[in-house]
């Protein structure tokens, strides 16, 4: 341990605006003969000049004694983490964690830590899972503590782990992941030991479960450059553990000939998407959907007489892969729906420049893309991955052409909430039957003639409910 010097101090500057919290709260522990220090992420992000408002801290104290000392002080305390050592509160506007020292440890065989108390802050550090998270700063002494060279991995940029790699991934698996994730999220290499460790170990992520799999990936995709993750994920092998569908992608080349293969257009895509993505943040539907668009090809490749390549109907194979997938990592059904609705959707502009789509498609296609249609203008423009520049303005502005066509057909009709002319009560009264599947089918019917023909007032929706009536014989 030592004394900040003036270069960490400044460095750390952001702990001034948690300082006061942060050592009141070291007062408290260190009154009950405890030891407290910011570690981990939180030195981190500190270091780096983006500490957030979440907090991770370390102590000597157990759960029962942590409580005991924040009872009282804390605005809010909740104990969801206590079985694995963790006491949560709030404090002033911050989220704080305060978790035990731990000297964790797994069998290589389950899925699970063993977590067990240790009795160090050095013990602690030591099982971190890499040398940029294995640092801790004191409350209220503010004394530094990096033992393996964290500071000097963060100033260059690379992801070490304090152990050799392949003991801590040994341990846990899943820390693989995270060092993609992290590759993405700080835009730091990967250390060549780690990555080789990666490679040589990827089946070991197997014994991970799919939901601590599915979060890991979730923040790798969301993250400032995924792209990044991705390509280590998919050159080490992890990613045809939980994802192979996408080096699968590096097996086929592009209809169009641009690009090397449709691995390297689809990257490209993904990174359009982000550009696309506002002020919002990132958009974690858009990105997945943009990197699952093109995943039906290689079970849809065909080769012409011509030799030319195709993949005709791979938007609704690949929307059946992306289903699987997503329910496999255990996405919630909501999201899981929002990606694979992107990418049946897909393809649905490509032929409305050649003129053929009328008033009633565009209607379809906005009632199709439904609370999606934002997302689907921004998939769309990105898969739009060709270097003939011609050709790429040209679909540029056939699409810019469509959404004005549908802004003004939307200002013309509610297209948001297109219905029948007639509601399922009206059916009701004028063909005289009661709830039923009749009902849901001349439902049905009319929307479809909304959909084709637009607005119908009463009378003209009245007589083609009651010409479809009598074509059904359900009147006479």
């Amino acid at each position: 341990m030592s004394v900040l010097n003036s270069a960490q101090q400044k460095a750390v500057a952001e702990l001034l605006r948690v300082s006061p919290v942060a050592d009141e709260l070291g007062r408290r522990f260190a009154a009950a003969g405890h030891e407290l220090h910011l570690v981990g992420g939180s030195v981190r992000d500190a270091l780096l000049g983006s500490l957030g408002d979440d907090l991770d801290f370390c102590t000597d104290a157990h759960p029962e004694q942590t409580l005991t000392v924040v009872n009282g002080w804390a605005d809010a305390i909740w104990e969801t983490g206590r079985e694995f050592g963790t006491i949560g509160i709030q404090k002033n506007g911050l989220r704080i964690e305060i978790t035990t020292f731990r000297a964790e440890a797994y069998d290589g065989v389950t899925r699970n830590p063993v977590v067990s108390y240790g009795t160090s802050l050095l013990d602690d550090l030591s099982r971190r899972d890499f040398t940029i998270n294995a640092m801790a700063v004191s409350v209220p002494g503010h004394e530094f503590t990096d033992p393996f060279g964290g500071l000097r991995d963060l100033a260059a940029r690379v992801i070490r782990t304090p152990a050799a790699p392949q003991i801590s991934f040994g341990d846990d698996p899943l820390r693989m992941l995270r060092a993609a994730r992290f590759a993405a999220k700080l835009r730091f290499t990967v250390d060549p030991a780690v990555v080789t460790a990666m490679s040589d170990m990827a089946a070991d992520l197997d014994r991970i479960t799919a939901e601590r799999i599915r979060d890991e990936f979730t923040k790798l995709m969301s993250s400032v450059d995924p792209i990044a993750g991705l390509r280590l994920l998919v050159d080490t092998g992890l990613a045809d553990r939980f994802l192979p569908e996408i080096s699968g992608l590096k097996l086929e080349i592009d209809e169009h000939a641009q690009h090397k293969d449709v691995y390297e257009h689809t990257l490209i895509v993904v990174s359009n998407a982000m550009r696309l993505e506002g002020d919002e943040g990132p958009d974690f539907v858009l990105r997945m959907a943009s990197l699952m668009h093109d995943i039906g090809k290689p079970a849809t490749k065909a080769v012409g007489r011509d030799g030319r390549v195709s993949f005709h109907h791979h938007e609704v194979v690949g929307a059946r892969l992306t289903k699987q997938r997503m329910k496999a990592l255990k996405y919630p059904k909501d999201v899981t729906g929002e990606v694979v609705g992107l990418v049946a959707l897909h393809l649905r502009f490509y032929g409305y420049g050649r003129g053929e789509w009328t008033d009633s498609a565009v209607r379809r296609y906005v009632t199709d893309a439904g609370p999606l249609l934002s997302r689907l203008h921004k998939l769309t423009r990105s898969d739009v991955t060709t270097r003939n520049r011609r050709k790429a303005a040209q679909l540029a502005a056939d699409y810019d052409a469509l959404e004005v066509r549908i802004d003004r057909i939307a200002a013309e009709e509610d297209l948001a909430k297109v219905r029948p002319d007639l509601d399922g009560n009206a059916i009701m009264e004028l063909l005289g039957v009661p709830p039923g599947p009749i009902v849901g089918q001349a439902w049905r019917f009319l929307k479809e003639l909304r959909l084709d023909h637009g607005p119908l007032d009463r009378d003209e929706a009245e007589a083609e409910l009651f010409k479809w009536a009598r074509e059904q014989g359900h009147i006479s």
